[in-house]
């Protein structure tokens, strides 16, 4: 697993220790993102990204690269536009009415909203896992072969098979439900329904995961599996997740993206972000001093 600091209160008391001396060189006031938001290798690229709930401006030209295998964490206090911005890389916010979205958003140079674009296969290649698990209430086998068969990836039973067993393998799960696939997966406890949830979503074989807090709902040891299976599925996916617990932002991810007000505040290394950040409001927030 990503070690990125040793713990994340010796990171937040070393950056309040420094505090007073540095608080001349930090950025007080918000003109702009602190930090490079472009990657080498880029997987997805949003581009003055805005959104509206009516009259409200929820997010606020947010421009963000994300790059290919790798985890970004996106924090910041509640309601300050994580959740709806992560939501825009794959057009859950087309289900939401009054939701205006404006900017450029592409996925391997593709223009996510363009016309041509199916919303349906574009989530299939930027999958979605939620804050609470919500398994079909189907067998646990036909929640993962449900997007393989309407997506028509597998030609035969065998080759479904295989995608089932793969899938859950992946997610760390096959050894816990290979011998009662016919069950219903909401039978299966909290944890549990995250990782099948997890395993349908990469059985469509998606590009990109994206992950909206998903062990808030979780207790300790079923949180330990989830990271370790992100830590293992970076290997082969881009994964985005929102998550208000920065200990966990620390131990998965190698970028982080603070968000305050709809203003994407600041984007680094997250080393760099929980040890030496450039943004008064990073640091503040961090810090324990609001959120």
């Amino acid at each position: 697993m990503n070690a990125t600091m040793g713990t994340l209160s010796d990171a937040a008391t070393g950056v309040a220790g420094r505090a007073d001396a540095m608080d001349g060189l930090r950025i007080r006031n918000f003109s702009g993102t602190v930090g490079e938001v472009t990657v080498a290798n880029p997987r997805m690229r949003t581009r003055g990204v805005d959104v509206y709930y009516g009259d409200k401006h929820a997010i606020k030209n947010v421009t963000l690269d994300i790059g290919s295998n790798e985890v970004i964490a996106m924090i910041g206090p509640s309601g300050c536009g994580k959740s709806t911005f992560l939501r825009c890389l794959n057009r859950m916010n087309d289900t939401v009415e009054g939701c205006r979205v404006t900017g450029h958003i592409t996925l391997d140079d593709k223009d996510v909203y363009d016309r041509q674009m199916d919303p349906v296969v574009l989530r299939a290649q930027v999958g979605m896992v939620f804050q609470k698990p919500n398994p079909f209430p189907k067998p646990i086998y036909d929640n993962i072969a449900y997007g393989p068969r309407i997506h028509g990836i597998a030609a035969s039973r065998a080759e479904l098979d295989e995608i089932v067993e793969s899938s859950l393998r992946r997610a760390g799960l096959w050894d816990e439900v290979k011998d009662r696939l016919d069950q219903p997966g909401t039978g299966l406890s909290g944890g549990q329904q995250q990782r099948l949830c997890i395993a349908r979503a990469i059985a469509v074989s998606p590009e990109v995961i994206l992950m909206d807090e998903p062990c808030s709902a979780l207790d300790p040891i079923a949180t330990a599996k989830i990271e370790e299976l992100i830590d293992e599925l970076r290997q082969n996916y881009t994964i985005c997740i929102v998550t208000h617990s920065m200990q966990q932002a620390a131990r998965v991810s190698q970028r982080t993206a603070y968000f305050h007000l709809g203003d994407l505040i600041e984007v680094g290394e997250t080393t760099q972000i929980f040890t030496n950040p450039r943004h008064k409001l990073t640091e503040d927030y961090i810090t324990g001093r609001f959120g």
